[in-house]
C-alpha cells in the first residue's frame, strides 16, 4: 500500500495523471459484499468509487490513470469467497 501511495504522488507531480471513469461491472450479487468492494476500491490510492447500482451489480469508480477493470477490482473474488 505504501508502493501505492508513492506512485501515486510521483504520478502527480510529474504528470502521469489522466483521470477518467469508469464502470465495472461485478459478479458479487449481494449487497454487503458490494459494500466491502467499493470501500476497498476507495481505500486504494488512485481510485474512488462514485457510485453503487446494487441491482445490477455495476460500480463507477474514478481513477486517475487507466487500467484495466481486473487491476480496479483486485479484492472481488477474495470478497466472494468468504461473503457469497
Amino acid at each position: 500500500m505504501l508502493c501505492s501511495s508513492f506512485k501515486t504522488l510521483y504520478s502527480g507531480l510529474f504528470g502521469g495523471i489522466d483521470p477518467q471513469v469508469v464502470e465495472i461491472q461485478s459478479s458479487l450479487k449481494n449487497p454487503v459484499s458490494l459494500q466491502i468492494l467499493a470501500n476497498s476500491i476507495t481505500l486504494t490510492p488512485g481510485t474512488i468509487t462514485i457510485g453503487l447500482d446494487e441491482a445490477s451489480s455495476r460500480l463507477k469508480v474514478a481513477v486517475l490513470t487507466p487500467r484495466p477493470a481486473k487491476d480496479i477490482i483486485p479484492f472481488e473474488k477474495h470478497i466472494k469467497g468468504m461473503m457469497e
